[in-house]
């Protein structure tokens, strides 16, 4: 029989990337119910559900609360196309593929972009924001709180504060944070915020939520030019999913259906117990591999990204034969560096449904076998061992 005409059985992988992330398989079933069409009555009041949800978990009471058909990349695009036009200027910080991904976008629009670059597994210090944007009128301020190109977090608090001091917005990338580290878009006063429906959160690939302020929605209603684009045009685009429910684009039901179940999961957890749970995983991985003999690619803790750690890759071995190896043979998957850190990092995931106990323990368990298998030593059992006993410490009220 041709393979065109066999029945699609793809391979049960364990998810460890940057994203996506493995699936709850109650989301599964959600997208596996009945397809209705967008503008039918119930699917029309099932989106309140996804919206109050999503506010919920961004924390936030922005009107303007939903998910943009489109991967993490869409929402970089909405969120740097809607405030810029001709004779504004913007201040884009950058320190990893991702970050450089907006500053790219945001200089495609008319404004004038200021770039502020550090190195892969660096912070942007704020007081350079602060310098650059002296004396000028500064439309946004952007950048990414994770960084998952190279595994880093910014502090949005110190970026918040410049911002307001140069009256400027504050747009900031929370693709890989979402309901994975703490993120409070309200206090923290974020103007516009956007993420990606397939890594914290474990829901299908292909939605990005955003959220804006008021203040956001005041400057894009009050452009003297068209955005650039209409499919990303967030004063059209709200429409469908404001209280008119006007007819956008046809959005992608059944993912939908399955981020409202991720999204019950989130709640049904608690949002407090989550972060706790990705953080305490993460300090069980970061045992792990520092006991295994290897280096971290960020060095100081505090600016290390939760959800995605990269790991140094050590002098004689592969980067793509350690991955393809644990793929082979226990069907992990794992993510290498992108550019100046193609071939020198391994970034893994620990995100959503992914980030559990017994996943972890497994994957050090694997790692060990297969850096053996290339020729790099490591004490036997000694990532488990670590991880386990950072296991043993008590845990906080309500995490898992």
């Amino acid at each position: 029989m041709s393979d065109l005409l066999k029945e699609l059985i793809p391979p049960n992988r364990l998810m460890l990337t940057p994203g996506p992330s493995s699936m709850d398989p109650r989301v599964y079933r959600a997208m596996a119910t009945p397809l209705v069409g967008h503008l039918d009555p119930w699917f029309k009041n099932m989106m309140d559900d996804v919206q109050a949800q999503l506010r919920l978990a961004f924390q936030t009471e922005n009107r303007v609360t939903h998910p943009i058909s489109a991967s993490g990349s869409g929402g970089i695009e909405a969120a740097v196309l809607n405030p810029l036009e001709a004779g504004d200027e913007a201040i884009v910080c950058i320190n990893g593929f991702f970050s450089e991904r907006m500053g790219v976008i945001a200089e495609r629009t008319p404004a004038k972009i200021h770039r502020i670059e550090v190195p892969y597994g660096s912070t942007v210090d704020p007081e350079e924001v602060r310098r650059v944007g002296k004396g000028r009128k500064i439309k946004f301020v952007g950048l990414a709180h994770g960084e998952t190109s190279s595994g880093v977090v910014h502090n949005i608090d110190a970026f918040r504060q410049v911002a307001d001091e140069l009256g400027a917005l504050l747009v900031v990338d929370a693709v890989a944070t979402l309901a994975g580290i703490p993120l409070n878009v309200d206090k923290q006063r974020i103007d516009i915020c956007f993420s990606g429906s397939q890594k914290a959160l474990s829901a299908p690939p292909g939605m990005a939520p955003i959220t804006l302020s008021s203040r956001a929605e005041e400057v894009f209603r009050n452009r003297k030019t068209p955005v650039q684009s209409w499919y990303f045009d967030l004063t059209t685009a709200l429409n469908y999913w404001g209280k008119e429910r006007l007819y956008h684009h046809t959005p992608p039901i059944t993912l939908i259906y399955g981020m409202r179940e991720a999204l019950r999961l989130v709640f049904e957890e608690g949002l407090e117990a989550r972060w706790e749970r990705h953080r305490r995983n993460q300090q069980a991985l970061v045992a792990g591999v520092e006991a295994m003999g290897l280096e971290l690619f960020v060095k100081n803790p505090k600016d290390r990204l939760i959800t995605v750690t990269a790991v140094c890759v050590p002098d004689g071995v592969n980067d793509l034969k350690v991955r393809n190896q644990l793929l082979d043979d226990f069907d992990i998957e794992i993510a290498g560096g992108f550019g100046p850190v193609k071939g020198k990092i391994w970034r893994i995931g620990l995100m959503g449904f992914s980030a559990q106990r017994n996943n972890v323990l497994l994957f050090l368990a694997a790692f060990e076998k297969v850096l053996l298998d290339q020729g790099f030593h490591v004490p036997a059992g000694a990532g488990v061992g670590a991880a386990v006993r950072t296991y043993l410490q008590p845990v906080a009220v309500g995490a898992k």
